[in-house]
């Protein structure tokens, strides 16, 4: 394991989309929460050396300065190496110069900045409050201080939402000049307030032309199109991320949190009573050979490059197109081998579950 993620479930507000796991801030849980957070560290960590490290969330940034300092001592009990790629999760609205220059000197080199959206009614219909200006200014200011890998989160596809709007929402969010986007249209979960309230998802074919649209102005903006909603400019791949996608094994800590250690796939509680109560584990399951070997094409067919067939060998010590029946996909051109890797045409990247559930 060269991976670890850290959940901090707290918020300031709830976001009206948010499916992840989240109770809103209050101080009192705050530290009950880090001590429960260090004990399961202190359970699971082998003590490898760890190359990337990513504190998601909740909103990691909506901790206060005394309970970030303990967060970071309880980091200070991995074996960091000296490459580590470092990503910390931020609401725009928590960004300060002390919260940065903290960041900064605790060795952490890349932010997530869950923008979204600047449009007005689309931040109304997310229940979320930021401007440009505010962007504009935080942006600069987390320059200054140093930070030259920095992500931005956008949301498309909400309801009543145009082309033209999302257009324009987009051609916003990419005057800040981020070093990376990830990008999502909208998805409406049972358990949001959006899917409490009976929101419906925008038309399928709108969703494909959004979503079209976005590969198409990225690529001409110089952000490689390098996984399905991911978008780099040179250098800026998330390594954290590509890890998930090679199907390599990771820690994951925290309420919530998923892990794949030891080949054993496991999910935290998303209860919070249960975890201040030291009770993780949620549920685990020991992968099989098979088991491996089909989450190698679900993780690794999002990657645009595909999967790398001699290391699948390497891996699993036998070739894919043994294991799996890819002749239907190759033969209508869904699937193409170029050299060692196998990928989805990127013609068909947008329907590519349906290319999936074939092969599987």
């Amino acid at each position: 394991m060269e991976s670890v993620y850290i959940h901090i479930p707290f918020c300031k507000s709830i976001c009206s989309y948010c499916d992840f796991c989240k109770v809103l801030y209050h101080g009192p849980w705050v530290v009950q929460y880090l001590n429960a957070l260090l004990t399961e560290i202190k359970d699971k960590y082998d003590g490898e050396v760890i190359k990337t490290m990513y504190i998601g969330g909740g909103t990691p940034s909506s901790l206060d300065m005394k309970d970030l300092k303990y967060l970071f001592d309880i980091i200070g009990k991995f074996n960091l190496a000296d490459d580590l790629e470092f990503t910390f999760e931020c609401n725009l609205n928590d960004i300060t110069e002390e919260l940065l220059v903290f960041l900064k000197e605790h060795r952490v080199n890349r932010l997530s900045i869950g923008i979204e959206s600047f449009n007005p009614k689309k931040l109304e219909f997310m229940e979320r409050s930021h401007t440009f200006d505010d962007a504009v200014k935080k942006m600069k200011l987390m320059r200054k201080i140093g930070f030259d890998n920095i992500n931005v989160d956008f949301i498309y596809g909400i309801p009543k939402e145009s082309i033209r709007m999302m257009k324009k929402d987009l051609d916003m969010v990419l005057k800040l000049n981020p070093d990376h986007v990830s990008t999502y249209s909208l998805i409406v979960e049972d358990n949001t307030k959006i899917g409490i309230s009976g929101i419906v998802p925008i038309p399928e074919e709108l969703d494909a032309s959004m979503y079209e649209y976005v590969c198409e102005k990225l690529e001409i903006k110089n952000y490689e199109h390098y996984e399905v909603s991911n978008f780099a400019l040179k250098g800026k791949k998330s390594k954290h991320n590509l890890n998930y996608w090679d199907n390599n094994e990771y820690y994951g800590f925290g309420l919530g949190a998923s892990g794949y250690i030891h080949g054993v796939r496991y999910e935290n509680t998303r209860s919070l009573t249960k975890y201040l109560n030291g009770e993780f584990l949620l549920k685990e399951e020991v992968l099989s050979k098979e088991d491996k070997m089909y989450n190698e094409l679900m993780l690794g067919f999002r990657k645009m490059e595909g999967i790398n067939l001699k290391e699948f060998f390497r891996k699993y010590e036998v070739n894919m197109q043994e294991v799996f029946d890819l002749k239907e996909a190759l033969d209508e051109e869904e699937l193409i081998v170029d050299g060692e890797y196998i990928y989805i045409n990127p013609e068909y990247i947008y329907v590519m579950n349906e290319i999936l559930i074939k092969i599987l």
